[in-house]
């Protein structure tokens, strides 16, 4: 598979005139040309993001999940196939035009996203938030994106992070390491009612030590016992995240 960069094309910047957005544009058909707008920029060819053999991958996500993207001038775009690659820190997205290839999308003007997760195991669609680190406690991180596992009174987000840890080829022994290897190195935060933002295990324990004042609420719910996936301690917090 061919993989392409993107750039937006000064289209996309809206001035004066043009922000008097038409009934055309507000509907399927305005959404589905700004998405052409969007692949009808330059494009260069960029290396892969893996090398082959490679152990682990660099998306929060392998699947291609149909995502609708948040501008920041709120201008519609039409929903598209997504990854987010995060070792690489990009948005990859499958164009109609060129379903074999993937296109990087310049987010300049991307606020956030919504990737749709289908149906599994008699479970409803899942609609996955993702946007702006906007209050991380490093300034570097601002820019990234953060999974939002439950938003209330209290904000659960997630934080992807990759590390590529290089193939070591020196000798010919089998204990030596053979194939690169990416690896995850997540991390969650809790924002309280006051703003603080607080690193979080995602255990019974570790909300409550951050969180004390949601401790017996917590003990009292039978599924925060057995949970186990980022989707179980959303639906834990929002059965505790209460006025």
């Amino acid at each position: 598979m061919k993989t392409r960069i993107l750039f937006l094309i000064p289209a996309l910047l809206w001035t004066g005139a043009a922000l008097a957005q038409s009934e055309t544009e507000k509907n399927g058909m305005g959404a589905k040309a700004n998405l052409d707008a969007l692949a009808s920029g330059s494009m260069a060819v960029v290396p892969k993001a893996v090398a082959e053999g490679t152990v682990g991958s660099p998306y929060a996500d392998t699947r291609w999940l149909t995502a609708r993207l948040s501008m920041t001038n709120n201008r519609p775009v039409a929903p598209v196939p997504l990854k987010y690659d995060v070792l690489n820190s990009r948005l990859l997205m499958r164009s109609v035009n060129r379903p074999t290839d993937s296109l990087q999308l310049d987010d300049n003007l991307v606020a956030g996203f919504v990737l749709e997760e289908p149906a599994l195991a008699g479970q409803p669609v899942r609609q996955r938030q993702f946007r702006r680190f906007a209050e991380a406690p490093q300034p570097a991180l601002r820019g990234k994106y953060v999974e939002v596992l439950h938003q209330g009174r209290y904000t659960l987000l997630k934080q992807y992070d990759k590390v590529l840890r290089k193939a070591q080829l020196e000798g010919g022994y089998s204990s030596t390491t053979r194939s690169d290897e990416i690896a995850d190195k997540n991390t969650y935060y809790l924002v309280s009612p006051d703003g603080k933002i607080q690193p979080v295990k995602l255990t019974m324990k570790g909300l409550q030590a951050v969180a004390p004042e949601l401790a017996a609420s917590l003990k009292a719910v039978p599924a925060a016992q057995s949970a186990r996936t980022d989707a179980d301690w959303g639906r834990v917090l929002a059965g505790v995240d209460v006025r």
